[in-house]
């Protein structure tokens, strides 16, 4: 294991302790070691909160800053934040007007956030929730309820904080958050695995000369797999699923193209070239293209591709200023 490491066992407070003198206009410490929070939030705006498991860095400390997210509850390598954790982050965001947590669909997070949302309701402290499912390959368009959250946060994250700095009210920002997770269709190819430090062993295989389409950030098994092939066959493959599960024709999108962790961005802008012929084969208008690591899995070789279907309400929101260490604009 090539790593740039201290204590296996302690990487996670490691890395916090680094974006902490790296970057002290985004993130300040909390009254909580796993909780992080935008220093300048202000205080009568709705809060936006998220959270998970590390290892998918940039996410989720990568979008705590201006028109994005106010406090981010850090798990251990993916595995869910406490439910201390995200208790903290609700009172760490600004919480006069509500706070909107938005995370992904996994059975930790679900259950710790519930706990959470629980206590702070004790502290009177008012909680809502949008869980993202955008991932097309962990469950049919008609058993959405069972995808898995994958980049399509990204995208749920943006809005919701662009609604929330806008002074939108809490049940404003859910409802804008739903609709915006709600017109992502996601997918990832992994063609390696990644190794967790503290096991020192690759946490699943995928052999060489091959690669799995529809794989989970935590290497969750995908739907097929298959032998490597060309970015423009890769391409395909990824786009096949992505635009049965939505009706994209004649539509406005914005793509969203990750790596895993290891893929060179180069690769990424070979494999966006051809999606990009694809999308304009079947009358899609790109408004936006984002290339680059956004939601990791460690070292995983590989890419995710999210669309998301964009109107009038929508496009501005996404357009909207935002600064954070993976998104910034004017």
């Amino acid at each position: 294991m090539q790593r740039i490491i201290n204590d296996p066992d302690n990487v996670v407070d490691d890395a916090i302790k680094g974006y902490l003198r790296a970057s002290p206009s985004l993130f300040v410490a909390t009254d909580h070691p796993r909780v992080l929070k935008y220093p300048d939030s202000p205080s009568d705006k709705v809060g936006i909160v998220t959270g998970g498991g590390s290892g998918h860095e940039p996410a989720f400390l990568g979008y705590i800053g201006e028109g994005m997210c106010d406090a981010v509850a850090i798990g251990e390598i993916f595995s869910s934040p406490t439910a201390d954790a995200f208790l903290e982050a609700f009172r760490a965001a600004p919480h006069e007007q509500g706070v909107a947590c938005l995370y992904g669909n996994y059975a930790g997070d679900n259950m710790n956030v519930k706990m959470a949302k629980q206590m702070a309701e004790m502290e009177d402290i008012e909680v809502k929730t949008v869980i993202a499912r955008d991932d097309v390959a962990s469950a049919p368009a008609t058993q959405r309820d069972k995808r898995r959250g994958v980049a399509g946060e990204v995208m749920m994250w943006k809005i919701g904080g662009a609604a929330a700095a806008r002074g939108d009210s809490l049940d404003e920002v859910i409802r804008l958050a739903q609709k915006a997770v709600d017109a992502c269709s996601s997918i990832g190819v992994g063609l390696s695995s990644c190794t967790i430090p503290a096991n020192g062993k690759p946490n699943f295989s995928i052999e060489p000369g091959h690669m799995e389409l529809g794989i989970g950030h935590h290497g969750e098994p995908g739907i097929e797999v298959a032998p490597l092939t060309s970015a423009e066959a890769i391409a395909t493959a990824m786009c096949d699923p992505v635009l049965a599960d939505q009706d994209f024709a004649g539509s406005e999108v914005a793509v969203l193209i990750s790596g895993l962790g290891a893929t060179p961005v180069m690769e990424l802008n070979i494999l966006y070239a051809h999606i990009a012929e694809r999308l304009e084969d079947a009358d899609i208008r790109v408004h936006r293209t984002d290339i680059g690591n956004y939601f990791t899995s460690l070292e995983m070789m590989g890419a995710t591709l999210t669309l998301m279907k964009l109107d009038d309400e929508l496009k501005p929101l996404l357009d909207a200023p935002a600064r954070s260490l993976a998104i910034t604009q004017c």
